[in-house]
């Protein structure tokens, strides 16, 4: 096959680059346009087998506080500790797994070479300062209302809500359909329980570099710079998350896992990001970016699409409870959209819109 900097050389330059940009996309999209027809649930018989957790048994630990904490240009060299170089291999079509790919007989050479450029450049960027990196936490005490809204308080007061979409296609006896609201304490069980939001950026300063180096026509290291601050937003969203666990919510705080362990997700509680399996509804960005006041604290804005900008920026949602875990929501009918819009105040349209890699009719 043809080597990634040949790519860059040939006149293959502007469809490398356009698939290279598209990896990313390809990867959040996978398992929800993955899946064929199945047998699906009402959405109430998909409520009535939520996954059911006994709230009586359960510990729930308060966060150190409650509200909004911001982060000020935080430490690259810290960040880049937490760095998973796995995607970083993928945004270039190499294959395999960090560390055993810089060995591989076929693409160990290159993958060698590109990981030697990254280290420089990486360096340079901590250095020089090219980036800034910024995050907002918070902490809400939570409830779950009508087994699939989660709503959120500071002080008794109402502070937002977050309606989590459930898993409605038919599963095997004893089997649950999950939602993410499952993991919450209903406000029937007079339990008070607690969640979590986050924004991390890694973005801030990118674009004078970008201009730079394609003003050079250099896009090999205008890929790199991308990737890498890529890397680093996702290396600061897996620090952040051990800090809260650890620290700021507390609720694992003898934890010790090393770098390969927080990769492989060996940790207690779940940080789950609108658009992506388990939370496939983009729009609950909205709603997390309003509660955290993320475009002051932390400079990152949301687009008409609600993509984020900058780019290199991760957001998503802290569940704490030890049986949080990550599921794919798939597809579901036309009764749960129904539900959506309507607890989301969205007209039905509007809501077939913003789920409509979802939809199952």
């Amino acid at each position: 096959s043809v080597t990634v900097v040949d790519s860059l050389l040939s006149d293959k330059k502007t469809d490398f680059i356009k698939n290279t940009k598209a990896d990313y996309q390809k990867v959040r999209e996978h398992y929800a346009n993955k899946q064929s027809k199945k047998e699906m649930l009402s959405f109430e018989q998909a409520r009535a087998n939520k996954y059911q957790i006994d709230w009586e048994k359960t510990k729930i630990t308060k966060p150190q506080f409650l509200g909004t904490k911001q982060f000020e240009d935080y430490s690259l060299q810290e960040i880049s500790k937490y760095i998973d170089w796995t995607p970083f291999f993928r945004t270039w079509e190499l294959a395999g797994r960090y560390p055993n790919i810089l060995t591989d007989e076929v693409v160990g050479k290159e993958a060698t070479k590109l990981f030697d450029d990254a280290q420089k450049m990486l360096q340079q960027i901590i250095d020089e300062k090219w980036l800034t990196a910024k995050a907002a936490i918070g902490f809400w005490e939570a409830n779950t209302i009508n087994d699939d809204t989660i709503e959120l308080t500071i002080d008794g007061n109402k502070a937002g809500q977050f309606h989590q979409l459930r898993q409605q296609s038919k599963k095997a006896a004893g089997v649950p359909n999950i939602s993410l609201a499952d993991f919450i304490a209903p406000k029937t069980s007079g339990k008070k329980d607690y969640m979590g939001g986050f924004v991390v950026t890694t973005g801030h300063g990118i674009e004078e570099h970008i201009a730079r180096f394609e003003a050079d026509l250099d896009d090999y290291n205008s890929i790199m710079l991308k990737a890498l601050a890529d890397r680093l937003a996702e290396a600061f969203a897996e620090l952040m998350h051990e800090k809260v666990r650890k620290e700021y919510w507390g609720y694992a705080k003898n934890e010790h896992l090393d770098n390969e362990a927080l990769i492989q997700e060996k940790y207690k509680g779940i940080r789950p990001a609108p658009g992506y399996p388990a939370c496939p509804n983009h729009t609950l960005k909205n709603d997390l970016f309003s509660l955290l006041d993320a475009e002051k604290l932390t400079g990152v804005e949301l687009t008409e699409s609600l993509a984020m900008y900058p780019t290199a920026s991760v957001s998503g949602m802290y569940f704490g409870n030890e049986e949080a875990k990550y599921f794919g929501v798939g597809k579901i009918e036309k009764d749960q959209v129904e539900a959506y819009a309507e607890v989301n105040k969205l007209n039905f349209e509007e809501a077939e819109k913003w789920l409509s890699a979802s939809l199952n009719y």
